[in-house]
């Protein structure tokens, strides 16, 4: 008896939320303290990161060195719990149906449709609301403001 059960890499996926703008601004306040936390995260695993190569480093060179086997224990158990923070932070972002573009700079895009093309809304950490979109085939470099009059903040129009 043959099983007829599709394989899971034949699926399609399920189709992209569409964010409307006031969506995606709800959305964002949401999750904002949970990407502060991920790029928080994400810093202090680099961190770690150089700290376990320099003392892997200095194994290496220098033989039959003394390894600090207690603190490289409590280093790798830092590590995986920051990863894991970091994970779950990330999952809770990309659940919703954005997109994270840069942990980096903290930088997400929210599907949209944006007289009838679909753009993603855009948006930056440390900017007071979305206020720019890209099409799908650009990136941050190709931002423009969903308002033409909205220059934002201390901006003035000449």
């Amino acid at each position: 008896m043959a099983e007829h059960d599709e394989d899971p890499e034949e699926l399609p996926d399920p189709p992209q939320r569409m964010f409307t703008l006031t969506e995606a601004e709800r959305t964002r306040r949401e999750l904002e303290p949970f990407l502060i936390e991920a790029i928080d995260a994400r810093k202090k695993l680099s961190e770690i990161d150089q700290e376990l190569t320099a003392v892997s480093t200095r194994i290496l060179m220098m033989g039959g060195v003394l390894v600090p086997y207690a603190k490289l224990a409590e280093k790798r158990m830092t590590h995986q719990s920051l990863a894991e923070l970091m994970k779950t932070n990330l999952e809770k972002i990309l659940s919703t149906g954005c997109l994270v573009k840069d942990l980096d700079v903290g930088l997400l895009d929210f599907p949209s449709v944006l007289n009838n093309e679909e753009v993603y809304l855009c948006w930056k950490l440390g900017e007071e609301r979305i206020r720019y979109y890209h099409r799908q085939d650009e990136g941050y470099a190709g931002r423009k403001p969903i308002d033409p009059r909205d220059l934002g903040p201390g901006d003035q129009l000449q």
